[in-house]
C-alpha cells in the first residue's frame, strides 16, 4: 500500500509523532481492514467471537504484502488488520503498532514477517490485548539484540551491505533498499519472476538504524506463539529463525519457501494464524 509514503516521509524527517501518524493511517489501513461483527458472529455460529487478527510486514514490504492471508481470514470470519509500518526504526515502529492497537477492542492476535517479529515482540510485551504470536520467517530478539547481529550469528545470510541501494536522508539517518538486480536472489526467491521484477521497484525502504536498534524487552514468556519456519531464505537463514523461535518456545511450522512467505507460501502462514487463533480463550 503506497499511500503512506508521504506520512513515512513525515515520519524521517521528525516533523510528526508516531502516535499522530498512526491516528493519519487508520483510514488508509481500513483500505485492507475488514470488522465482523463479534457479537452477531458468535450468536449465529454458538461459538466465542474470534479474536482480531494484525498483520505487521517486514522490511521491504508493505501491508499490500499479506493479501492472499486477508483474503483467506476474510473468508473464515476473522476481524483482520494489516498495518503499514513506516519502517523507521524499532522503537518507533513499535510505538506505532502500539498506537493502532489502542483503537482495537477484544483479544489481537499479532503477525510480524522477517523485521517485524521485532516490532510484534516488543508490542505484545506491553499490551495485554496481546494474547498469542506469529512470526513468519521471522527475528525473535531477546532485551539487548539486534537485527544485524542476529542475522549474522548463523551462515547463509544475503542481506549484506554489497545487496544494498542506501539513501542518505535529511537529519542523518539512511535508507535502505534492496539493489534492483539482487532482490530475487535475496527476497523474492520463490516468486515469479514477473513478480520479482514488480517488487523490486516498488520495495519499501526500512532506516539503516533498524539493523542496530536493539530490543528492549524479552518476548512475553506466557504468550503463546508459533513460528513459521522458511527452508529456503536467502535473507534470515533458516536455522537462525529456527533457534530463535525454540528458544521462545514457539510452535514450529516449517515449510519450502524463501524470505517473502506471506506471498509465496501463504497456506502455511494461515495454518499457524488459525492455530493461534484457537489458542485464545
Amino acid at each position: 500500500m503506497k499511500s503512506t509514503a508521504r506520512i513515512k516521509a513525515l515520519a524521517t524527517a521528525g516533523l510528526v509523532s508516531g502516535a499522530v501518524i498512526a491516528s493519519l493511517v487508520v483510514t488508509t489501513a481500513s483500505a485492507v481492514t475488514t470488522k465482523t461483527n463479534d457479537h452477531a458472529a458468535a450468536s449465529q455460529t454458538g461459538h466465542r467471537a474470534k479474536p482480531t487478527v494484525v498483520l505487521v510486514h517486514g522490511a521491504f514490504a508493505d501491508s499490500s504484502s499479506w493479501n492472499s492471508e486477508i483474503g483467506y481470514l476474510r473468508r473464515h470470519g476473522y476481524p483482520v488488520y494489516a498495518i503499514d509500518t513506516p519502517l523507521r526504526g524499532l522503537a518507533f515502529d513499535s510505538a506505532y503498532v502500539e498506537a493502532q492497537l489502542k483503537t482495537i477492542k477484544g483479544p489481537v492476535v499479532l503477525v510480524g514477517h522477517s523485521y517485524a517479529g521485532e516490532v510484534v515482540s516488543q508490542v505484545a510485551a506491553k499490551t495485554p490485548k496481546v494474547k498469542a504470536l506469529v512470526y513468519v520467517a521471522a527475528l525473535i530478539p531477546m532485551a539487548g539484540e539486534a537485527a544485524g547481529a542476529l542475522i549474522g550469528q548463523f551462515a547463509g545470510s544475503q542481506l549484506v551491505p554489497e545487496n544494498f541501494r542506501t539513501v542518505p536522508l535529511p537529519g542523518g539517518d539512511t535508507d535502505v533498499y534492496l539493489k534492483a538486480d539482487k532482490y530475487g536472489t535475496v527476497y523474492g526467491n520463490g516468486l515469479s519472476k514477473s513478480a520479482i521484477g514488480a517488487a523490486s521497484v516498488t520495495q519499501e525502504p526500512i532506516a539503516l538504524s533498524a539493523f542496530t536498534d536493539k530490543a528492549t524487552v524479552n518476548p512475553p514468556a506466557k504468550t503463546p506463539k508459533w513460528a513459521v519456519i522458511a527452508t529456503e531464505d536467502h535473507a534470515v537463514p533458516t536455522a537462525a529463525q529456527k533457534f530463535e523461535a525454540n528458544r521462545v518456545g514457539a510452535h514450529l511450522i516449517y515449510t519450502r519457501s524463501g524470505h517473502d512467505v506471506p506471498s509465496i507460501s501463504p497456506e502455511a502462514v494461515d495454518r499457524a494464524i488459525v492455530a493461534a487463533a484457537n489458542s485464545v480463550h
